[in-house]
């Protein structure tokens, strides 16, 4: 039974959802990246990383390279790239709303006035903050 393309592309964004495998495939965007180099950057124990490049791998969206002892990532295509910044794209607009609707409220409302601080010990009404009635602790 095949699985409905709807159902493939959830499973395809879900293998994303995690910030490692992002973070990864960002930095194999410029190309080829040692895996101690990946670690360097996302200072992340090395069993971690490597569970995060072993989905990435069974996904097919990167491929390793051994060179010697070397072991480098790649993307294993730039329309992986274009996604990324296609993300980073929809985030700037979305996070630009945001930053609309916030100047729009700033200057729908006066800020409130900061209320004074009462003299240490006492709540502004000349009792003492901290005085409790007789009979209660």
């Amino acid at each position: 039974m095949q699985v409905p393309l709807y159902q493939a592309k959830a499973e395809f964004f879900r293998m994303l959802g995690h910030p490692v495998r992002i973070r990864v495939l960002e930095l194999l965007q410029g190309g080829p990246v040692p895996v101690r180099d990946l670690l360097a950057e996302i200072e992340i124990e090395p069993s971690s990383l490597s569970q995060q490049l072993a989905v990435l791998r069974r996904s097919g969206i990167v491929v390793s390279i051994r060179e010697g002892a070397t072991v480098s990532y790649a993307l294993a295509g730039g329309d992986v790239a274009e996604l990324l910044r296609a993300a980073r794209r929809i985030l700037t607009e979305l996070l630009a709303g945001q930053n609309e609707l916030l100047a729009e409220l700033r200057q729908a409302d006066p800020p409130l006035p900061v209320p004074r601080a009462a003299p240490h010990g006492h709540d502004g009404t000349g009792v003492s903050a901290f005085r409790f009635p007789s009979g209660t602790s």
